[in-house]
């Protein structure tokens, strides 16, 4: 038996049961995948019957099935395996490296089904933590569900391994040699050769490490980088000095005031997010002292709430914004892996977005097409995990049919709303995953 974090395909021979002990025959068409946490066994499994698989929602989809609990590759409970398309027709999911300075480089693309071949699109480049990896945050801090509406492409980007054993991004902590501006430019070149890029439009945003990585591409890579977000990140204290940037250089800051990891106030290597802002704000000849207001805390239960400072009218139209998130700690908000301190009032990946999507390598775009911002009628869902009550908060007011059902399809809630809010009473389910339907919208719920 193993337990937890890997991709899996399917072998021909593996064998399904249901909770009963009974063998279910799942009848896909394509093959299909397992997200598991131990080794890299591979194999194809192909539907004997088109027909049933047709019937089961499978058919021409590619799956990520993720089970949280412990399999064997023989025997899996049926019942614990979590089906989620990772494309459709268009849409597409790439494992792919590069060699740079004689090493293999690995990154995951997500081409969205709005993509155009041959038509430039902004890409985000994605980087994730220390210890963490490319595939990991791309579910921790998704844009996926964003880029599939405002046509933009994303690299998740990973690191290798430092001297301590551990995946990062060489950004002069003195672990590491490796060149990862280097490795970033080349990803782009890369990437550039295959895909229609917009050259002026490339933003740089990641989690803690990633954030670290993203300011230091700011300083270093401004030439290709539009505008940065940094979560949970923030600059070492000699950047502040040494720090070189060709540009005007948008900036965007969310950070906890409790992040035990990464403090708000800074320590002797990494400097304190105020001066990290005061930097960037005289850099830009932005106008302080910034527009300041709170955050509605929609989510009383996070434990956190949220302030957002704007310091505007910069250079070129530019400007730096903060969010502060009060008593949060070393989350990504609005992630629905997290607990006590991720904020829940806001979803960092839309907020993300939204900034960058106003600038490009030259500042403020004057003129901006709607579709290349966040959909408006993106909803709120929360809090999820859930334990009796959720809450659905529209960004329009019109009547919606709503239906809440298990990942086989029974129905457990359905109704119409006819408010911008509304709450669903979920105390008498049993716990585990369901999929609320709201419109034309889908989210995963985790009733606990």
């Amino acid at each position: 038996m193993q337990a937890g974090a890997c991709f899996h395909r399917i072998n021909k021979d593996t064998e399904f049961f249901s909770t009963s002990g009974s063998q279910v025959q799942p009848a896909l068409n394509d093959s299909i995948y397992l997200w598991s946490a131990a080794t890299n066994t591979e194999g194809n499994y192909k539907s004997p019957s088109g027909d049933l698989g047709a019937k089961r929602g499978f058919k021409g989809k590619q799956y990520h099935l993720i089970f949280p609990y412990f399999y064997s590759m023989k025997h899996i409970p049926f019942y614990l395996l979590l089906c989620i398309p990772l494309f459709s027709t268009a849409q597409q999911t790439i494992n792919g490296s590069i060699l740079h300075d004689g090493l293999q480089r690995d990154y995951i693309l997500y081409v969205p089904a709005s993509y155009v071949p041959g038509t430039p699109a902004p890409l985000v480049l994605n980087f994730h933590g220390y210890t963490s990896n490319a595939f990991e945050q791309m579910f921790y801090g998704d844009f996926r569900p964003i880029a599939d509406t405002a046509g933009f492409l994303i690299v998740h980007p990973n690191g290798t391994v430092d001297q301590l054993g551990n995946t990062h991004w060489n950004v002069g902590w003195g672990t590491s040699n490796v060149d990862d501006i280097g490795f970033t430019s080349d990803l782009i070149d890369s990437l550039s050769a295959q895909y229609a890029i917009d050259q002026n439009r490339i933003y740089s945003t990641g989690m803690s490490n990633g954030g670290f990585m993203s300011y230091f591409l700011a300083c270093g890579l401004s030439d290709r980088i539009a505008a940065i977000a940094s979560v949970t990140g923030s600059m070492n204290v000699n950047q502040l000095t040494t720090c070189d940037p060709q540009h005007p250089m948008p900036v965007m800051e969310i950070h906890g005031t409790s992040d035990p990891t990464v403090a708000y106030t800074g320590n002797i290597i990494f400097a304190p997010i105020p001066s990290v802002l005061a930097y960037w704000v005289a850099f830009n000849a932005c106008h302080t002292p910034p527009d300041q207001n709170s955050i509605p805390d929609i989510n009383t239960g996070d434990g956190c709430t949220a302030e957002h400072y704007l310091y505007a009218n910069g250079t070129n139209g530019v400007e730096v914004e903060h969010y502060k998130i009060i008593n949060g700690v070393h989350a990504w908000p609005g992630s629905a892996f997290g607990g006590v301190g991720t904020n829940q009032d806001m979803n960092a990946s839309k907020e993300i977005w939204r900034f960058f999507s106003k600038y490009d390598i030259h500042g403020l775009i004057q003129t901006t097409s709607t579709n290349e911002h966040v959909d408006p009628h993106l909803d709120l869902v929360y809090p999820n995990p859930v334990n009796t009550t959720i809450t659905i908060k529209l960004d329009y007011d019109k009547p919606t049919h709503y239906m809440l059902s298990t990942l086989f399809g029974q129905v457990v809630m359905s109704g119409n709303s006819y408010s911008t809010t509304y709450d669903l009473d979920v105390a008498g389910l049993s716990p585990g995953m369901y999929v609320l339907h709201v419109g034309e919208k889908n989210f995963k719920i985790i009733k606990q």
